[in-house]
């Protein structure tokens, strides 16, 4: 089989897209060495870094109720008093707890919970562990990467939990509860969803050399069309809470939908999935908790993934890929 690293975007219900796109790579031979994601990309990375297949994954994702990631309910009268009272003390509306469950039991499948389940026999730290979780930390104001970046709380990422850290990816601040780690000052570091800093960082699994040993797929949502400056899409506000998810939304969504790396090649590796469907002969773009997604719709950004994958595959080559984005590149400094 074929060995690729794959790094997949974020993007809420969306990530079904994402497995559509993964069964095309599947059959077409390709064997995932390294795996990265942020938010419903790390969901994606994170199943297959444990030894899901894109079949299992879709199967997991149709079943699920993304209703119940709300594991919070709210008196029907003041309910807009009560979300603000939870985003006032507890930083989140949402608790974020079913999510985790939920995908713990997933991991338990395959019988790999912890970080140290998929070590890899790579020496290098980037590689050391299958899987690699973005995240944010609004303490430090920083990017992080897991389970690598645990060292700095005094945690060993052998012993970490993967579904802990997917959950900190997927926290879209506001929506979600952060998750709280103490560090060895005892100063409470608060995280959240990796989208917030970066939520394609598909150079994290670059190797530094001008000759790759094999490629890194980049899974992208909401990238329909070569870099072109996305549309807007009035979203009225009518109030706090409204106004606080429109902040969140410009957040996660508006820094890496406009530029991808053309002179690195990161265009050419990205398999960029439309969000748009069309249903009842009307298009409609599914936003990212967007949590009453029907099965109909699902299926149509699935086939969008499917048919993204196929044409991206039609004009793939890894040799010429190498020689005009890598073996041209000047003193040895390009990243695969």
């Amino acid at each position: 089989m074929k060995k690729v690293d794959a790094v997949f975007e974020g993007g809420g219900v969306k990530g079904i897209g994402l497995v559509g796109a993964v069964s095309v790579i599947e059959k077409a031979g390709y064997k995932f060495e390294n795996l990265a994601g942020t938010s419903a990309g790390a969901i994606v990375a994170g199943l297959l870094a444990v030894g899901y297949n894109s079949e299992e994954i879709e199967k997991e994702l149709k079943k699920l109720n993304y209703n119940q990631f709300k594991d919070e309910k709210f008196p029907s009268k003041c309910k807009w008093l009560w979300k603000g009272l939870k985003i006032l003390f507890k930083k989140g509306i949402y608790k974020g707890d079913y999510f985790e469950e939920w995908f713990e039991k997933l991991l338990v499948k395959k019988g790999k919970s912890k970080f140290g389940d998929i070590r890899t026999e790579y020496k290098e730290d980037k590689y050391k562990y299958k899987l690699q979780v973005i995240a944010s930390d609004l303490t430090d104001q920083c990017l992080l990467v897991f389970p690598g970046d645990l060292q700095k709380f005094g945690i060993n990422p052998d012993d970490y939990s993967i579904s802990k850290a997917i959950r900190m990816s997927m926290s879209i601040p506001i929506f979600f509860e952060p998750v709280e780690i103490k560090d060895k000052n005892n100063l409470i570091h608060y995280i959240v969803d990796g989208g917030v800093l970066s939520n394609y960082p598909v150079w994290l699994l670059d190797d530094g050399s001008c000759n790759p040993k094999w490629p890194t797929f980049g899974f992208k949502l909401m990238e329909p069309q070569k870099r072109s400056l996305k549309k807007a899409n009035p979203n009225p506000i009518k109030n706090t809470i409204n106004y606080c998810y429109s902040i969140i939304g410009t957040l996660l969504n508006g820094h890496d939908n406009y530029h991808i790396s053309e002179s690195k090649g990161d265009y050419d590796r990205t398999i960029g999935i439309p969000t748009v469907i069309e249903v009842n002969n009307l298009k409609k773009e599914i936003g990212t908790t967007c949590f009453d997604i029907t099965e109909e719709e699902s299926d149509l950004l699935y086939k969008n993934g499917e048919l993204t994958a196929e044409k991206f595959l039609e004009n793939w080559n890894f040799q010429n890929w190498i020689e005009e984005y890598r073996k041209t590149a000047t003193n040895g400094n390009s990243m695969n």
